[in-house]
């Protein structure tokens, strides 16, 4: 079983940044995929969805706080995009390459995931069999990252890195933990 863990980093701008720490951990085990996010610090700042009672598969949950991570194939332009949200919503999107062909990924009916909310901490657990989409014997290149929004609107990026000139999720340069 190979084990990462990281702290993400915002993406520098104009907008003030929240004292906050985020972490993320990604493990992989015979093509079971462990990932996790803590944030760390004052999060009466921020705007988190409340838990919803029935978790759905939804669109544009990178529009409020959502973890999100990206999962590509290594010499291939394949990748897809897993949004989690703290309500526990999500959804999974299949790209041929680089944004290019956006499709709800439908291996997935469902994406369980377990959300800690505390008053300094926020914690996000899923674990995902991919052998519906990936076989186990393909290499895979991983990107994480979140979209933090403040009570004010306001939302800042965070990843593993930022390679662009503006945050971009989708750039092949983030995916940057091998497996």
């Amino acid at each position: 079983m190979k084990n990462l863990n990281f702290f993400i980093q915002p993406f520098p701008s104009d907008n003030p940044v929240p004292d906050l720490k985020i972490t993320a951990g990604i493990g992989l085990h015979s093509n079971i995929l462990a990932v996790s996010y803590t944030i760390l610090g004052s999060l009466k700042q921020l705007l988190i969805p409340e838990r919803a009672g029935m978790p759905l598969r939804k669109h544009k949950l990178w529009e409020e706080t959502c973890f999100e991570f990206f999962l590509g194939l290594k010499n291939s332009d394949e990748y897809w995009e897993f949004n989690l949200s703290p309500a526990g919503h999500w959804n999974v999107y299949s790209f041929d390459s680089y944004r290019y062909n956006m499709q709800e990924e439908t291996a997935f009916k469902s994406l369980p995931f377990e959300v800690l909310n505390k008053r300094e901490s926020l914690q996000l657990a899923a674990e995902l069999d991919l052998s519906r989409i990936v076989p186990a014997d393909k290499a895979l290149r991983i990107a994480v990252s979140a979209v933090i929004k403040s009570k004010d609107g306001k939302a800042t990026y965070w990843a593993l890195k930022h390679p662009g000139s503006r945050p971009d999720f989708h750039h092949q340069d983030s995916f940057i933990a091998d497996f």
